[in-house]
Formats: structure tokens, sequence, C-alpha cells
């Protein structure tokens, strides 16, 4: 019995790395524009440098299905556990928790592309898309932030970074004074964890004044430009 729950657990998992390893970015710049994400700007498969790369309908297009990535795997992770409860000492682990580590592992498949040699994006739609899933209201505080953030200062870098860090920051009280489950709290504090690791170079070219910003064409991307 345990092992088919434990068994259960991993198919959701594996499911949701696999739906947030489908490369959109780069399906749709080629289809529609014959162009390779990947050689341009920061060499990401995300959004904002389809954006740059491939034109505004383009981009808009990623992140839609971007979004949809970490939806779909937090809802599929759903379905496959349905009322799974499963006990490890002192805890218990629901279906909640399940769609946590699937909408997780969906960024981390956005992130590290299976299909890519484990290069990708940043995580940042698909991680709200997995809160479109989990609590709506949560995915539109943190993309308002996001929202403002980009649209403030130009950089959408670091709308994004405040995006991610704004939610898991308003989980905090959320959690210890109104009974939010702490499952939430652990799907924002991996998943702005992953999000900064990903963001490593941006942060590093916002220090030094040398990101993009928003509107700015990109460039030919350099050989690492894929690895910060």
């Amino acid at each position: 019995m345990i092992g088919a729950l434990i068994a259960r657990y991993l198919a959701a998992i594996i499911c949701g790395y696999l739906i947030g390893s489908i490369p959109w970015g780069l399906i749709l710049t080629k289809r529609f524009s014959k162009v390779d994400v990947r050689e341009w700007g920061s060499g990401k498969i995300g959004a904002t440098n389809v954006l740059r790369s491939a034109g505004k309908k383009i981009a808009i297009a990623t992140a839609l299905m971007d979004i949809l990535k970490g939806a779909a795997a937090v809802i599929l992770a759903g379905f496959i556990l349905e009322k799974s409860y499963v006990m490890v000492g002192p805890f218990g682990f629901g279906a909640l928790f399940g769609q946590v580590l699937a909408g997780l592992a969906a960024v981390a498949g956005h992130n590290w592309s299976l299909f890519l040699g484990f290069h990708g994006g940043s995580g940042v739609a698909t991680f709200f898309g997995g809160w479109f899933a989990l609590f709506p209201m949560v995915a539109l505080f943190g993309g308002e932030i996001l929202f403002l953030g980009a649209a403030s200062t130009l950089f959408v870098s670091l709308g994004s970074i405040a995006g991610v860090v704004g939610t898991y920051v308003i989980l905090i009280p959320l959690t210890i004074f109104s009974g939010f489950p702490v499952e939430y709290l652990i799907y924002a504090l991996i998943g702005t964890g992953m999000i900064i690791y990903t963001h490593r170079g941006n942060i590093k070219r916002l220090i030094s004044g040398k990101e993009r910003k928003l509107g700015q064409k990109a460039d030919k991307a350099q050989p690492d430009a894929g690895k910060a």
C-alpha cells in the first residue's frame, strides 16, 4: 500500500518535470519566426528573451504556454494523487504536498529541460502558473509586483525577482497567523530559490549596470549565456 502511494507521488513529480521540460519558447520561435531563441540575448527560452529575438506576439504566446505548464503539472498531480495520504514518522503528506512537488518539478523542468541538455529558462512564468492552480490570489499578488517592478524600472529580471520574493514574504504571516497550508510556503521558498539561482547572471549585470532593459533588441548570445 505504501509502495503504491509513493509510486503515485513519484509519477506526479516525473510528469511535472516532463511537462515543464517542453521548450515552448524554442518551439514557437522556430515555428513562426525561424529563429533559435537560444542563439540570441541571454540564450534562455523564456518570454523575455523571446520578446527580444522574435517579437511581442510570440513572446505573449510563450508566456501563456509556460504559465500553462505550471498549472497543468499541479492539476495533473491532483488527479494522480486524489485523496492519497502518506505518513512518514510523525509527519503526514497529502495530495497538496504532491501537487507542490509537481509544480516545483515543472519549474525545474523549464529551467533545466530534459530536451535541451538541461538548459532552459528562468522559471518565472511556470512558477506563477503553479500558483494559479494552487491559489490564484497569490499568483495575482506576485504577478502584480512583477508587473509594477518591471514597468517602473524596465528591468524584467528585477521585477521577476521582486515578484517571487514578494509571494514568499506575504505567505510567511499568512501561514503563521491565518492558517494557510505550510505546503504553500514550501512551494514559495523553493521556487523562489530556484528562480533567484537562474537569475544570478541578471543580478551580476544589474549590479554592473549592463542588464538589458525592456524593449532592447537581443544581440547574438555568448557561448555561455544560457548558463547564467
